[in-house]
């Protein structure tokens, strides 16, 4: 059983019932709805394709809706694109009429960048592709130079090297999209471009006034998210975070990046927290069959790092090989699951644990890693006890069995832990809950007679928070 949860981002190519089965047949444990394209209507037709897929497959799949978040642009251009020539003089003009670009200047959709920005800065055009040197800004219009040239065409994104932009996580539109997004009770929310905890604290409030249940994702893509303390503090303040490295790898620079992913999965394991590892992971299977050996080697080294995901996502939103692409991802992880640093215990257990259901879980894992246990059972109403238990390595499979669908949700990114639809209110007793539970998992196949299995639970069942026993039991 693969341990790294994948995640796939939804789109043209992936959007039918069919494809959708061979997906989640293939390996698929999140979807991910990418809000910055696409309308409220459309997600709707998606998600409910996605759940009649899932349910056909018989398996849980997770729903990541990701916020466009303040994606800086160019406006369009008369003519679709241009051709921007070494050493000329561009404008980037906040007052131009946003389909009236030209070879000599453009719009943009953010008003208050010549605000800034300030002469000699650099701005990366297109991913980086294009690169201008500001010369000087007079008033809504920044004169720059270009210092390295090529196409450029409609609605590309611009970043500052160095970060420093001051825009807010949260756009307009991200508001009414994180509506649409709880009202089909997705499982988690990404945000795009955190800049502090206070991005994720106003998204808390958000979620909270809306009455929604949803996890928050933290996009790590700017420079001034990864100041230790800073990231730190999001981390805390999040359900999770992702490892955004296209938007990231323009602001740091892309050699910066290797040892930024490693710091931050570093961090996510220190405090309890998944991490998702995304951007560019098989970038050639977009219209290839086979990944290059980098690719193959970029994959498993998140793994190595102990990602808790990685992430699809032009290669399944619109590429050729949706199902083929998770195929060789679902290889690629499996290989490197079976090195030994995946396998090492890393738990520090001369730590004190500030809740009983956190001590459950360490006991659990510490028993399980010293004993011939096959299976932990972890019966949970939130999920707490499942992602405690699974930041510890180890190897042996964790279920999580949950009567609630976003706690089922956001455990199937979790690594380690296999989400199994489970109402325990419908059991007086305890010892009727373990024994159910144990059934459940003997009749799918994942345990058998004479298998030792650890469950976690509570005296009152059905109770939040309530995990406060560990059961070593024998199957059968």
């Amino acid at each position: 059983m693969r341990r790294t949860k994948i995640v796939s981002t939804l789109g043209p190519a992936s959007s039918s019932l069919e494809v959708l089965r061979k997906m989640i047949a293939a390996g698929v444990d999140i979807v991910r709805l990418n809000f910055s394209h696409g309308t409220p209507d459309e997600k709707k037709n998606l998600v409910t394709v996605v759940r009649q897929a899932a349910k056909a497959e018989g398996k849980i799949v997770g729903i990541l809706a990701d916020l466009q978040g303040p994606k800086i642009r160019v406006a369009k251009f008369k003519n679709g694109k241009v051709f921007l020539k070494e050493n000329a003089e561009f404008v980037l003009d906040a007052a131009l009429a946003k389909d009236a670009g030209d070879e000599n200047a453009v719009g943009i959709d953010y008003k208050e960048l010549p605000q800034d920005v300030k002469p000699e800065d650099v701005l990366l055009l297109d991913d980086g592709r294009l690169v201008l040197v500001v010369k000087k800004i007079e008033g809504t219009r920044i004169i720059c130079r270009v210092q390295v040239g090529g196409d450029l065409s409609n609605n590309k994104g611009i970043n500052r090297q160095g970060g420093g932009l001051s825009a807010g996580a949260l756009t307009d539109k991200d508001r009414e999209d994180l509506k649409t997004a709880l009202l089909l009770n997705a499982d988690y929310i990404a945000i795009s471009f955190v800049r502090s905890k206070d991005d994720v604290e106003e998204t808390r409030a958000l979620i909270a006034k809306e009455g929604g249940n949803a996890g928050i994702i933290a996009k790590i893509e700017r420079i001034e998210a990864m100041v230790p303390d800073v990231l730190k503090g999001i981390i805390k303040s999040s359900d999770g975070i992702m490892v955004a490295r296209g938007d990231l790898g323009v602001e740091i620079g892309d050699a910066e990046v290797p040892a930024a992913q490693k710091f931050m999965i570093e961090c996510a394991a220190a405090l309890n927290k998944p991490v998702i590892t995304a951007t560019q992971m098989m970038e050639t299977m977009i219209h290839n069959v086979t990944p290059t050996r980098a690719e193959v080697s970029d994959v498993a080294n998140a793994v190595l790092d102990g990602t808790d995901a990685v992430m699809l996502s032009a290669e399944t939103a619109t590429g050729d090989y949706p199902v083929l692409v998770i195929q060789t991802m679902d290889r690629v992880c499996l290989a490197a699951e079976k090195h030994p640093t995946t396998l090492a215990g890393n738990a520090h257990f001369d730590l004190r644990c500030e809740r009983t259901d956190e001590a459950i879980a360490m006991s659990a894992m510490y028993t399980a890693n010293h004993l011939n246990i096959k299976a932990i059972i972890s019966l949970t109403e939130t999920g707490k006890t499942t992602l405690w238990t699974s930041r510890i390595r180890s190897g042996i499979p964790i279920f999580g069995l949950s009567r609630s669908g976003n706690t089922l949700g956001r455990m199937a990114l979790y690594r380690d832990v296999y989400p199994v639809e489970f109402d325990v209110t419908k059991f007086k007793t305890n010892t009727e809950l373990k024994a159910a539970a144990i059934d459940v998992l003997k009749k799918s196949g994942y345990i058998k007679n004479d298998d030792l299995v650890v469950v976690t639970c509570g005296d009152h069942i059905g109770v939040t928070g309530g995990t406060n026993s560990l059961t070593i039991l024998q199957v059968g």
